[in-house]
């Protein structure tokens, strides 16, 4: 179904979904030159139309404003909510060679599978690169690799622990620091009720690997077409350890995220917390309303008594390299990830830009629904701990896909991590050997 806004094309779309690995790998394309900034701003002058894809129904409001502030600019919008039935949507285009998009919405996850195959544009022609001081470390280092620059960062998504503070004070236990503690609260409350957990967890990929990066983790690393594959360094055994105690002494409730067991219990206040990153604060609201007052939000327990954090999420934007407008496009980026304008189009929005995070007004927000608490302050201090050099897979898709049948069978059969994540790295390994990568 299209539906006409007031300049742009909004596009509700749906597709099967499916993750697909680019074989060929040539690296992404360098762009018409370096020409800078000033060819953005010639562009924005000389006006055009471009289209954008994205999965998020909010983008459409700041396409509005966007062309709100540059009305030469005709923005059309293809919305088609749902991760997966997007990219699908987007491989389908590139396998067709036509109806290419000038700008796409990736999950950071993503990035390396579009940009080796050569379906990117390298911003660096723009000078854009010289933005880099304006986003957090970690969103740029989901962007800026192989020797480019692969997208602009949209939003960021800091991990923190949401806890149910009364169930936890109803059983005379502190807010876990350590994993140690986290253990030791989760034996206490199934202690005293069965039906009690201290978090829900059953194996979910993107939840895998965030903690792996928090324990401090980097078992894949991309070089071009070269890869290795680790799933047994120390921050992941670190992590196993730690959740061998948790899934062996059945700590965790094993509900599938957002079923209909999943709303109960979180209503019910049977689980203790929630570890995901900060795109979940606005969730609460929607999803757990019923705990309104009881939760609050703390940094993720520590290993070791240093402070470390991951990102669970986010999103980039990115200029195709079949763009027919690319100057246009690469402004509207500029726009779309800087501008305060994008930013209030866009409320519930975590930002990527140091800007935003250090302004009195953003961290000064009281949050109703956590008591009045200070959330945003939680989530910048959980930026400034966020382990430094992690690296996705360039098919991240696919391998997330095998994590239910790898790691995600050892929670099923309470058995060790470590042989769950040493069957998801031969799957791994297989599987670049067979799209021509090489292991090292």
């Amino acid at each position: 179904m299209r539906t006409k806004t007031r300049r742009g094309t909004v596009a509700i779309a749906s597709a099967v979904a499916a993750s697909v690995l680019l074989a060929a790998c040539s690296g992404g394309s360098a762009g018409p030159g370096d020409e800078g900034a000033a060819a953005l701003d010639a562009a924005l002058e000389e006006g055009g139309t471009i289209e954008y894809w994205t999965y998020n129904e909010s983008s459409a409001a700041q396409a509005e404003a966007f062309m709100a502030a540059y009305p030469n600019v005709e923005v059309d919008i293809r919305v088609t909510p749902g991760v997966a039935d997007h990219n699908l949507a987007f491989q389908n285009v590139l396998t067709a060679g036509s109806g290419i998009p000038d700008v796409i919405q990736l999950e950071y996850q993503s990035v390396l599978q579009y940009q080796l195959p050569g379906h990117l544009l390298d911003l660096t022609a723009y000078g854009l690169d010289e933005l880099e001081d304006t986003f957090t470390a970690s969103t740029w280092n989901n962007v800026s690799t192989n020797g480019g620059l692969w997208g602009l960062p949209q939003d960021s998504a800091p991990m923190a622990m949401f806890y149910n503070a009364a169930l936890l004070e109803a059983h005379g236990l502190d807010v876990p620091e350590t994993w140690d503690d986290f253990v030791t609260a989760g034996k206490a409350l199934k202690a005293a009720d069965p039906n009690l957990c201290i978090v829900n967890e059953a194996g979910d990929a993107g939840f895998t690997t965030s903690m792996i990066w928090q324990a401090g983790g980097h078992p894949f690393a991309t070089e071009g077409e070269t890869v290795s594959i680790d799933l047994q360094d120390a921050g992941s055994k670190r992590w196993a350890a730690t959740w061998n105690e948790i899934i062996q002494n059945d700590l965790n409730c094993e509900y599938a995220p957002f079923s209909n067991e999943w709303f109960q219990a979180f209503n019910a206040g049977t689980v203790a917390t929630l570890l995901a990153g900060a795109w979940m604060t606005g969730a609460f609201p929607a999803f757990i309303a019923d705990g309104a007052g009881d939760w609050r939000v703390a940094q993720l327990p520590s290993h070791d008594g240093t402070r470390a954090s991951a990102e669970n999420g986010g999103s980039t934007h990115s200029v195709t390299a079949k763009s027919q407008n690319p100057a246009l496009a690469a402004a509207f980026l500029r726009w779309i990830s800087t501008d305060p304008a994008a930013f209030e189009a866009y409320p519930a929005m975590f930002p990527s830009t140091v800007a935003e995070l250090e302004s009195d007004e953003f961290l000064g927000r009281e949050d109703p629904y956590f008591g009045g608490q200070k959330v945003n302050e939680v989530f910048a201090a959980s930026i400034e701990a966020i382990v430094p050099g992690w690296q996705y897979l360039p098919w991240q898709v696919y391998a997330n896909s095998i994590v239910p049948e790898t790691v995600g069978q050892a929670y099923l059969n309470k058995s060790d991590l470590n042989d769950g994540l040493l069957a998801w790295q031969e799957r791994n390994i297989r599987y670049a050997q067979e799209q021509g990568f090489t292991v090292e």
